[in-house]
């Protein structure tokens, strides 16, 4: 008596014929970002609807393309769970910081004239980095697959993450020094009109206004982000403990984690894309090449504000070590320098 044939190996259809059982973060987000390339047209709508045309320009039709998008993984692995509890994790840890700074009354100490520094330098920072959030959000919601959107989703959280305790440090410096530090009008006069910052604003509102989202995503995480990282975290960091300001440094130390996230997943994205399409090395040169010279040309007019500190770092320190950082990631990712 012949035997029944064998059936044949259970698999994850939208995983392909890979034979195994698929992981908690590949069953949340495989093919989740089902409008891409969806025939007639993303959305359920007429095809020469605006939503539908939006996407088929800018997603669809961006230069920034592989044959298959959801290859692509997050080199941490996150879903929205480890995400919330990672962040909890984190959260906690900052909280504890804070009460422990808040009870030493440590901004109390601090020097008027580094306090003068702060109102140019740290207090407007909620603005720049609120266009990070912004971008951020869009290249998520533009991204080609879900494991492209969960990450620039998570970024964007930790952008408000960011803004919020940095606005709750200057509601604190407020309240040790003067109440106007943490009026709204504050922040936006020197956004909008302290000539430091106006090079790195033009830079951010032209960021604002770019649709393409293989585009937004190299300006954003190739260069506009990475360099923002560099100036805060990194030398607004010992710049405020060298002036004794430990409150801040703490704060700018902990943004790190996320931004290591961030750069980490850039090199893992834009290093995929190159294994299966290394003619885009070229495309993604120009565009950073493109917005390079005046993302470090804004981060050097702030640089001159570090200068002004009581105990100062010197300028050019701060250029070389935003250019340096540019560089790695630029490297670590695959991107030799033009010829």
């Amino acid at each position: 008596m012949a035997n029944p044939p064998r059936p044949g190996a259970r698999t994850w259809s939208l995983l392909g014929d890979v034979r195994r059982k698929p992981s908690p973060y590949e069953a949340v987000t495989a093919r989740f970002q089902y409008t891409f390339r969806r025939e007639p047209a993303p959305f359920e709508l007429d095809r020469g609807a605006p939503l539908n045309q939006w996407y088929l320009a800018h997603r669809e039709g961006s230069a920034f393309q592989v044959p298959d998008w959801e290859g692509f993984r997050d080199p941490y692995r996150l879903t929205y769970k480890d995400y919330v509890t990672l962040q909890h994790e984190r959260e906690v840890h900052t909280d504890l910081l804070i009460d422990e700074h808040e009870s030493a009354r440590t901004l109390h100490r601090l020097d008027p004239a580094w306090v003068a520094v702060l109102r140019r330098l740290a207090v407007p920072l909620r603005f720049p980095l609120h266009v990070l959030q912004m971008t951020a959000s869009y290249v998520a919601h533009m991204a080609p697959s879900a494991f492209i959107t969960n990450c620039a989703a998570f970024q964007a959280a930790d952008e408000a993450r960011r803004i919020q305790r940095l606005a709750y440090w200057t509601r604190a410096l407020a309240d040790a020094h003067d109440d106007s530090l943490a009026e709204t009008a504050t922040a936006r006069t020197a956004w909008e009109g302290d000539p430091a910052w106006q090079p790195l604003r033009r830079v951010l509102e032209e960021l604002l206004t770019v649709r393409d989202w293989g585009e937004a995503f190299t300006a954003l995480n190739l260069v506009v982000k990475p360099a923002l990282d560099v100036l805060v975290n990194e030398s607004l960091a010992e710049l405020a403990r060298d002036n004794d300001d430990v409150f801040l440094a703490d704060l700018c130390t902990e943004f790190r984690h996320d931004s290591r996230r961030s750069r980490d997943w850039t090199r893992a994205l834009v290093r995929y894309a190159l294994e299966q399409r290394p003619d885009l090395a070229e495309l993604l040169r120009d565009w950073t090449d493109t917005r390079r010279p005046d993302t470090q040309q804004a981060t050097a007019a702030l640089a001159a504000l570090f200068a002004q500190a009581p105990v100062l770092v010197l300028p050019e320190d701060v250029r070389t070590a935003v250019g340096d950082g540019l560089t790695s990631l630029h490297t670590d990712s695959g991107l030799r320098p033009s010829a």
